[in-house]
């Protein structure tokens, strides 16, 4: 029976180093301990997350709890944590919120003072030490023996980490077999990185590259089998009910079974993209469908295609992929695409996509298979504009008409090697009223501390921000800032595990200068 002291001291030697073979080995000899029915908590907790996902309890709740007078010495274990949260899952009913913290501040009066303090994060979804997705699967696959690139191709199929762990370290490769892709079991989208330009990304690929205009819609994946049509988010959550003239679309496809990715958007009057923001409204817990797809109607762009009449398709290159899709969806329903060598062509293509009220390009190479859930090097996404995806760190309260509204942000993003969020800059730009009134709500709702003006926040919200360029900047510790920033748009579908890293600014800051970014 493994303590959850165990783990928190192993927690602990993690995030005290910066070094990423340091944190696989130490990961990967705890996971070796565990017993059969621990592979999978250990492994999820040791990532930031639980078997059980979001606790249902609030931060202040949580907060609560972890005052609780802490135990002298550790009793817990994994299992008996496990069976603790899991009974806090179930709770239901009127006066289930209190029953919930109750139940929560039972669990950290057994714990440790070190266990209460690991336990806080962990649950409410702030534990950070570097150990967090690609870290943890290198250290699954050194635990295991498994080939890192066997293991990395299970895990495109699976978003159960903790499930792999299990499987990888008590089955070994034979039992990776079963985490392959699935009709009604959606993956987790390819990422893209960034170029600078069309130029840019011809040099990175080489030889002929695909471009497709990159629509500024709703990413969703859609699984058919006859008759039946489901659609799912990037966050992989249901959304078939809210697009019923998408399920309508691709069920009269020719294909019986069919997994395709692609944007979902809607256009105005005058068939110009509208903004993201008016797109994601057909996303919204409460709809009048009828009524929407009438006033809002959404169409379907598909770029690619994952399986065809039960084949998977992942493995093979993306110009396989696009002939499935193009057996499969005609034309007007495909994001247009153009192959070339040539950087006049590119640019023209760009520029026309620039032109229909879109964002700019992608750029992909031919022979590249699709790598779901990884920011693959082989699709370069090129905007007119420099965008990067960071996330919310604290705001300040405004002045004049602003008073009483949290407006000016601080953003960051997230850097590995450190293992904290490293902030860039603030900015106020760009928020209109209504903006402000929902940021100053959904921030509130997410404080964990203040100090004088600055409330600071849980890391949940992912803003998209545009910028002229990086500056090198003595102020903030990652050693540059951005500069003429404002908010273009929040990004509700993104969770922060999808924000751009560091990793994503300093290649920037190289593209832009010549020069070697700051570390």
């Amino acid at each position: 029976m493994t303590l959850l002291a165990n783990l928190v001291g192993a927690s602990g030697r993690v995030q005290a180093t910066r070094s990423r073979l340091s944190k696989v080995r130490e990961l990967a000899a705890f996971l070796q301990t565990l017993s059969a029915d621990e592979v999978a908590i250990g492994a999820l907790y040791l990532s930031g997350a639980t078997p059980q996902g979001r606790s249902g309890v609030g931060y202040a709740a949580l907060r609560a709890a972890a005052a609780t007078l802490p135990a002298q010495t550790s009793s817990l274990s994994l299992v008996h944590t496990d069976a603790a949260l899991s009974a806090l899952a179930t709770v239901r009913g009127a006066g289930s919120g209190a029953t919930r913290a109750r139940n929560l501040e039972q669990l950290f009066a057994q714990a440790t003072r070190s266990e209460q303090e690991f336990l806080l994060p962990l649950l409410a979804g702030e534990l950070r030490q570097g150990a967090l997705g690609a870290v943890m699967l290198d250290a699954i696959a050194a635990a295991s023996g498994i080939p890192l690139n066997q293991l990395r191709r299970a895990a495109m199929h699976s978003t159960d980490l903790g499930a792999l762990a299990r499987v990888a370290l008590l089955e070994g490769v034979e039992g990776l077999g079963r985490f392959r892709l699935e009709l009604f079991a959606p993956v987790a989208p390819m990422l893209a990185q960034t170029a600078g330009d069309v130029a840019e990304a011809l040099t990175e690929l080489g030889g002929e590259v695909i471009f497709e205009w990159k629509m500024d819609g709703a990413r969703i994946q859609v699984h058919k089998r006859g008759a039946e049509v489901r659609i799912y988010t990037r966050a992989l959550n249901e959304i078939t009910a809210a697009l019923p003239e998408v399920v309508e679309r691709v069920r009269v496809l020719a294909p019986r079974e069919l997994l395709l990715d692609g944007e979902a958007i809607a256009f105005d009057a005058h068939d110009r993209p509208l903004p993201f923001q008016t797109t994601m409204r057909r996303f919204g817990r409460k709809l009048d469908v009828e009524q929407m797809r009438t006033t809002l109607p959404m169409r379907a762009y598909f770029f690619d295609c994952l399986l065809l009449e039960g084949a998977s398709l992942t493995d093979r290159s993306t110009r396989e992929r696009f002939e499935a899709l193009a057996s499969a969806v005609p034309a007007d329903a495909r994001v247009p695409r153009l192959v070339t060598s040539s950087s006049a062509a590119a640019a023209s293509f760009y520029e026309a996509a620039i032109a229909a009220g879109h964002e700019g390009v992608m750029a992909k190479s031919g022979d590249s298979i699709y790598e779901a859930g990884n920011r693959g090097a082989s699709w370069l996404k090129i905007k007119r504009v420099h965008t990067l995806d960071l996330v919310v760190l604290a705001a300040e309260w405004g002045n004049g008409r602003r008073v009483g509204k949290l407006s000016n942000l601080h953003l960051g993003a997230w850097d590995a090697a450190g293992s904290q969020f490293v902030m860039l800059g603030k900015t106020f730009k760009g928020l209109t009223d209504a903006l402000l009134a929902w940021q100053t709500r959904e921030l509130l709702a997410r404080e964990t501390h203040r100090e004088g003006h600055i409330v600071y926040v849980r890391p949940e919200l992912v803003v998209e921000i545009a910028f002229s360029d990086l500056q090198a900047s003595s102020r903030y510790p990652g050693g540059m800032a951005l500069r003429l920033a404002r908010v273009k748009r929040y990004r509700e579908d993104k969770p922060i595990a999808e924000a751009d890293t560091m990793e994503s600014v300093r290649r920037i800051f190289a593209l832009q200068t010549g020069a070697v970014a700051p570390d």
